[in-house]
């Protein structure tokens, strides 16, 4: 089932399925690790709506709940 990576709890990973974002900011999501196919997981959610750890292979990156409502995943 696909749902956004914004509504994932922590500890949960998935594969990110679309990126349905401005084309600029799509590449330097992907400069990042973020792209279709690629596994996510949530180490942290900040408390009042504050953004989210994600885990991309080894790389850790803080991303706005905004933002993270335009990734669609499936979880692993």
């Amino acid at each position: 089932m696909t749902k956004s990576l914004r509504s994932l709890s922590t500890g949960q990973k998935a594969y990110i399925d679309a990126i349905t974002v401005s084309p600029e900011f799509a590449h330097r999501l992907s400069a990042l690790g973020l792209r279709v196919g690629q596994l996510v997981e949530v180490i942290r959610r900040a408390p009042f709506a504050g953004p989210l750890q994600l885990r991309i292979g080894t790389t850790d990156v803080i991303m706005r709940r905004q933002d993270a409502a335009s990734i669609l995943v499936t979880a692993a």
